[in-house]
């Protein structure tokens, strides 16, 4: 376990950022637990609101954020001044994403529908950050060899392949798997190949006068939406909590 652990993080520099994924994670956890906690009304915890106004938790995850960011970028990979700007990071990023749909909308919509993006957005950035613990390099270059460095010509153009993937994703309305493409080239190839989404830039651009593939590409989203709804709103609602239930007008009025 020792040798292993020397071999993959220490000595690679890893460590900085192993703890900088702990930190947010754990971050994260703890938030959303008071959260829910002072949603209830149980425990000790209120919301911080001086002179009246709400600060919300992004405001000093952002200031965690740049200084953790600016000292790990100064202290380099390896030391205890790394791991600990790497942890006062991770604590920051922790923070800010777990109000990103509050950032992304501009409105406090912690607690509804559209609050569900913040879990996506922790979820997905912890599943990254694993990726890249495991091994995995940006746009799929992994274990580039010394003669292969030196056909740079070979590098760049395996560069420019996976990421022509990655934006096909993007332009088929598919962002999930152009995010996770750009570490694992399989992931964009499949996105690249399949129909794209209905609303999508690429199908209002190709499909407009297509209308078998267009119907196609509803049919497709349609089945794959009510097959993954449900479970990923189940699956987002255990890590942060059910959104508020919009009250139905009475019978009768609109």
């Amino acid at each position: 376990m020792g040798h292993w652990w020397h071999e993959n993080i220490a000595e690679p520099g890893k460590l900085p950022l192993l703890l900088a994924l702990a930190a947010f994670v754990l971050t994260f956890a703890i938030t959303r637990t008071i959260t829910r906690m002072i949603r209830a009304g149980k425990g000790p915890f209120r919301n911080i609101t001086p002179g009246g106004v709400h600060i919300h938790h992004v405001v000093p995850g952002v200031v965690l954020s740049v200084v953790g960011g600016f000292g790990a970028v100064a202290s380099g990979r390896h030391g205890v001044a790394a791991g600990v700007f790497a942890v006062i990071f991770g604590v920051g990023a922790g923070l800010v994403l777990d109000e990103f749909a509050l950032i992304l909308h501009l409105d406090d919509v912690y607690w509804t529908e559209e609050g569900r993006q913040s879990v996506e957005a922790v979820v997905l950035t912890a599943s990254l950050v694993l990726l890249v613990l495991a091994g995995f390099s940006p746009l799929g270059v992994d274990d580039v060899t010394e003669e292969e460095q030196q056909g740079r010509l070979g590098l760049i153009a395996t560069y420019v392949i996976n990421f022509c993937f990655v934006l096909i994703c993007l332009f088929k309305g598919k962002l999930r798997m152009a995010v996770l493409g750009t570490l694992v080239p399989f992931v964009a190839l499949v996105g690249a190949i399949r129909l794209a989404r209905p609303a999508s830039p690429w199908a209002r651009r190709f499909y407009r006068h297509r209308h078998r593939a267009r119907s196609r590409a509803m049919l497709r989203a349609y089945h794959h939406d009510v097959r993954w709804a449900g479970p990923r709103r189940k699956f987002q609602d255990l890590i942060g909590g059910a959104p508020d239930r919009v009250p139905l007008p009475p019978a009768g009025k609109s």
